[in-house]
């Protein structure tokens, strides 16, 4: 009755004053906006997010293959994120195989620090690429490598055994290096104006996996041979 008595009287103060209906709703829109005002003040954060820092592994796809990578081992910042990619360039700190710290760091160059451009590398380096169906590289060692290679060759020196590339050939000035348990196929460049490096490949699923090290490193052929393996491992998983 309340309900139906007050319609009444809105309906015959709206008959004398067509406007006066106006005057409560204004009212009432009034005080909802103060609440929603109110609210609004109260629930407004008084702080700024933090800049959410890089997770420390990324999840890429290279060629179909799913690859768990160090952040920090990604050299190059267009490649520092998750997903399919084409190429990944990555480097570990050697023998630890730990990613290095700060890739991003300004590097500044100085007479107190001029010698640091020639001292010993310490770190391997590794790209993970797309192969598109090229030819494996275990088959390049047993099929293409052989036809270049100087027909005479050293005993093995540690289970290590060096084959010197012709002269003319496409690999001139390069020697293939071959060892078991652990396997190792690499090609060297001969140490000249700079230090010699060699390149070993491997293929995992789709994608092709090259490692570069120094030459030098040879001397302890097996430990790198097995940083390889591991750093696949910690990578991509066991290969079936």
């Amino acid at each position: 009755m309340t309900l139906f008595s007050t319609a009444q009287h809105i309906a015959r103060d709206t008959r004398r004053d067509p406007r006066g209906h106006l005057i409560p709703i204004a009212l009432g829109s009034v005080i909802a906006a103060g609440a929603i005002a109110l609210v609004a003040y109260l629930l407004w954060p008084t702080w700024t997010p933090e800049a959410a820092s890089d997770p420390g592994r990324l999840p890429v796809s290279v060629g179909g293959s799913i690859f768990n990578v160090p952040t920090a081992a990604v050299r190059m910042k267009i490649q520092r994120h998750s997903g399919p990619q084409e190429r990944v360039d990555l480097s570990f700190s050697f023998p630890s195989l730990q990613a290095p710290d700060a890739p991003d760091a300004p590097k500044h160059t100085s007479a107190d620090v001029l010698e640091d451009a020639i001292q010993p590398i310490d770190r391997i380096f590794l790209s993970i690429a797309a192969h598109h169906d090229a030819l494996a590289p275990e088959t390049r060692v047993s099929t293409i490598y052989p036809r270049y290679l100087e027909k005479t060759a050293p005993p093995p020196q540690d289970g290590l055994t060096e084959r010197a590339f012709r002269e003319g050939s496409p690999y001139s000035g390069e020697d293939l290096y071959l060892g078991d348990a652990p396997a190792l196929s690499a090609r060297c460049t001969r140490d000249a104006k700079t230090p010699g490096m060699c390149l070993s490949e491997r293929r995992v699923e789709g994608a092709d996996l090259t490692f570069r090290f120094p030459r030098s490193w040879l001397t302890h052929w097996s430990d790198v041979a097995e940083a390889m393996d591991r750093l696949t491992v910690q990578l991509h998983g066991p290969r079936g």
